[in-house]
């Protein structure tokens, strides 16, 4: 039996995986496990996931150095984590795509062979380690992949406005289908499907005349992934004009009905500070980190809304995939013991929730420092249930805080209940 079918609440972490390794004048590549120290700390970091009661790990693949040539596959870190898992009795949840590419993929998304290549990628993962690791995430939040890369021109391709969107978010979409394929070839039933999006909410004056148009395309971008995998993109879907209109061809979308892959769990990440945007009657707000909408703590109120939107719109069980408040020990375990609650009364009320995901085990650096020049101690987000601590040789250790005692209370209560 897998763990999303027998009715219990699994808890689990994540340790922060983006990788965006190209860079150009002004911006310095982002790989967060070199800057987090996990390249040499993982052993001890998938520990000190154990320690806490953790039965499920969300854990990224560095692609970019696994394949850093064409043709060229490097395992060997790798082969060392997975072999940890096995040690530790965690069960990975993969992350083969957590926002790069391989620095020789011109064009990144964008690059006609991406599928291809990210395919070949995911087959050969699976089939190295199928014997560890059966569930997979194909992409994570392919929302903010296709906002990133497509539309405000953040990461690379750098495309920009609702035609790179619409072109990031088909050639994502296509990989997504192929690699969930391709895995499902190589480990037969064994293999399981957590899909991972973004709980993006947009509330203010979003029926402005300003505003209105911008909003209805963005909430129904918020899905527009999820819903081609799926094969839900037909001649009605609110976007369909749009995406034919920048490229998509109508076979194209043919076959994405014809090749539909489902998630046997459904994640939704969700942070209470930042994922409700607020539109201002009057106020233009491009969105992205270059001209941020204001964000509207929504609290528990948001967790149920994107939980229970997701359910129905899918007909899978929902995972908290992500969530937690970036703040003092204090608000952290205010918004564990709240978010914790939360689920518990969803489930009560009938809506089949599998999982409670705290991200990040450790803390981590925002991705501003992509941008600057500063030391990454100017942009640690202090989010995890281990802080980092400088060690004065460049490394960084792990300091367990009163939010790791939490989160093992909740973990080790919903596994007894279950016994």
């Amino acid at each position: 039996m897998h763990w999303s079918d027998d009715g219990r609440l699994h808890f689990a972490l994540g340790i922060e995986d983006t990788f965006v390794p190209q860079a150009r004048p002004g911006e310095r590549a982002i790989d967060e496990y070199e800057l987090t120290d996990h390249y040499r700390r993982y052993a001890s970091d998938l520990g000190l996931a154990v320690d806490v009661g953790a039965e499920l790990l969300r854990w990224g693949v560095p692609w970019y150095r696994v394949c850093p040539e064409p043709g060229v596959w490097d395992w060997s870190w790798v082969d060392r984590v997975m072999a940890r898992f096995r040690e530790t009795g965690l069960t990975p949840v993969v992350d083969l795509l957590h926002y790069g590419t391989p620095l020789w993929l011109d064009g990144q998304f964008a690059n006609p062979d991406y599928p291809v290549h990210v395919t070949e990628y995911a087959a050969r993962f699976a089939a190295r380690y199928g014997d560890v690791a059966t569930d997979y995430t194909p992409v994570n939040e392919p929302v903010i992949h296709a906002l990133f890369t497509g539309e405000y021109g953040y990461w690379p391709p750098y495309l920009t406005g609702a035609a790179g969107s619409a072109r990031m978010a088909t050639a994502l979409a296509t990989g997504f289908v192929s690699t969930q394929h391709a895995i499902a070839r190589e480990l037969g039933d064994a293999a399981r499907f957590v899909h991972v999006e973004a709980g993006i909410r947009y509330v203010g004056d979003v029926d402005a005349p300003e505003h209105r148009d911008t909003v209805a395309r963005l909430r129904d971008q918020a899905f527009l992934v999820e819903d081609l995998v799926t094969g839900g993109v037909d001649a009605d879907h609110p976007l369909a004009a749009g995406l034919l209109a920048h490229g998509t061809t109508p076979a194209q979308l043919d076959w994405f009905r014809e090749h539909a892959v489902r998630p046997d769990v459904m994640g939704v990440n969700y942070y209470p500070l930042h994922s409700t945007e607020v539109f201002e009657r009057g106020v233009h707000h491009g969105g992205g980190f270059a001209d941020p909408r204001p964000y509207r703590d929504t609290g528990t109120e948001g967790l149920r809304d994107v939980l229970t939107t997701y359910a129905e719109r899918y007909g899978a069980p929902v995972m908290l995939t992500e969530t937690c408040v970036t703040g003092t020990v204090e608000e952290r375990i205010a918004w564990l013991d709240d978010s914790v609650a939360t689920l518990h009364e969803l489930r009560s009320e009938g809506l089949p929730v599998v999982g409670y995901t705290w991200w990040p085990l450790f803390d981590m650096y925002e991705w501003t420092w992509r941008h600057t020049e500063a030391p990454r101690s100017e942009h640690l987000l202090t989010m995890g249930l281990y802080d980092l601590v400088e060690d004065g040789a460049g490394g960084l250790d792990r300091r367990r805080n009163p939010v790791a005692d939490a989160f093992a209370r909740h973990a080790r209560s919903a596994a007894a209940i279950a016994a």
